[in-house]
């Protein structure tokens, strides 16, 4: 066995079945010591041929497969993938695809979420580790579809667990506080979004073909859980679309003077600060629209459908009830059971004087 280089990647070289074999690994000496330890150990296990079946394929050159025919459709995925990708790419870049193994995923996993964020004291979120483990698993569910490896190395790894359960939602009077430190563009965007409980990005990728004033809803075509839903707008939305400039060359509703949908992050930043409303996103929206439904006695199942969840497990997190709406439920309670007290026959606290004892018992003795 030994290695070498040429140009500018390491190369192993070994025998299997009196033949020698000759690999070209990757840019790095290490990478290359790991595989050929690892080719040396299937060899000696008979897992060899295994692997050999399927030629064997970089994680980095999948991944360009997979950007190029997988990501490019998913509209959702490919704005956060980017990130996620970062890491899971300097780490995992030259292996083969069957030399990543679980236990090399479990390692990877645990560094991460040791990790500080810059020179700051932070470390990485598990949501962040979470979602770059979410995103391997989805590549080697592409590759093992493609056929180009036969296992997920993800398969099994467990998940960090998250408490992303949020009750942020605004209050009359905050919404008014909010609105009246928003600029035109921002106030129209920051009221359809409470209205409708539409994501951020179905918001921005909201054209004007999917708006049908006739019939009342606007449809999202692109939602998150992959399927398209129809929401039914209010005189508060219609008012909004009919206020929005239509842009001669863009399709879009919410676009920017470049007919490109409109960046809102930094207004909406901006309209944050100077109301002094803290501990608060724009996806925080959502929940306003879907707590706001609840308390106003709408059931869960029309908000989960108005949401667009699959279960109605996901739409219990977004139908937090403000305490004073917990209180009118109490209440009411309280004077339901005030009714029953006084439809109940009054009893006579006096004692029974000694003939209508004697009564009472004779008519007992009677009965049995």
């Amino acid at each position: 066995m030994e290695i070498f280089k040429r140009g500018e990647y390491w190369c192993i070289g070994y025998y299997y079945q009196g033949r020698r074999i000759k690999r070209k690994i990757a840019p790095d000496y290490e990478t290359a010591k790991r595989v050929l330890r690892k080719t040396l150990s299937d060899i000696a296990e008979n897992k060899y041929l295994d692997i050999q079946r399927i030629k064997p394929i970089r994680f980095d050159e999948f991944v360009e497969q997979f950007k190029a025919v997988y990501a490019s459709r998913k509209k959702s995925l490919g704005s956060y993938y980017r990130n996620a990708l970062i890491p899971l790419m300097d780490t995992f870049q030259g292996l083969h695809l069957h030399e990543i193994t679980p236990l090399k995923v479990e390692e990877y996993k645990t560094s991460r979420v040791s990790q500080k964020i810059g020179e700051t004291e932070k470390h990485i979120a598990p949501s962040t580790v979470n979602r770059e483990l979410a995103l391997l698993k989805c590549i080697f569910n592409r590759a093992i579809e493609w056929g180009k490896t036969t296992k997920n190395p993800v398969k099994g790894i467990k998940f960090y667990k998250e408490n992303n359960k949020r009750d942020r939602y605004l209050s009359r009077e905050e919404m008014n506080k909010l609105l009246g430190h928003c600029a035109s563009r921002i106030k129209s965007i920051v009221l359809f979004a409470a209205n409708t409980g539409l994501r951020k990005g179905e918001i921005q990728n909201l054209q004007w073909q999917d708006v049908n004033y006739e019939q009342g809803y606007i449809t999202v075509q692109d939602a998150k859980s992959g399927e398209g839903r129809k929401v039914p707008i209010n005189q508060i939305v219609k008012d909004v679309l009919i206020s929005v400039m239509k842009h001669p060359k863009s399709p879009y509703v919410f676009c920017g003077d470049d007919g490109l949908p409109y960046n809102f992050r930094k207004s909406f930043e901006t309209a944050l600060k100077n109301s002094g409303i803290l501990c608060f996103r724009f996806h925080d929206l959502r929940h306003t629209f879907a707590s706001h439904l609840v308390m106003a006695g709408v059931d869960l199942n029309t908000v989960r459908e108005l949401l667009g969840h699959k279960t109605l497990e996901m739409t219990l997190r977004y139908s937090h009830l403000s305490p004073d709406h917990k209180g009118r439920a109490v209440e009411l309670l309280s004077s339901r059971m005030g009714t029953i007290r006084e439809q109940e026959p009054k009893i006579d606290a006096q004692p029974a004087s000694d003939v209508e004892f004697e009564k009472i018992v004779t008519h007992l003795q009677t009965a049995t």
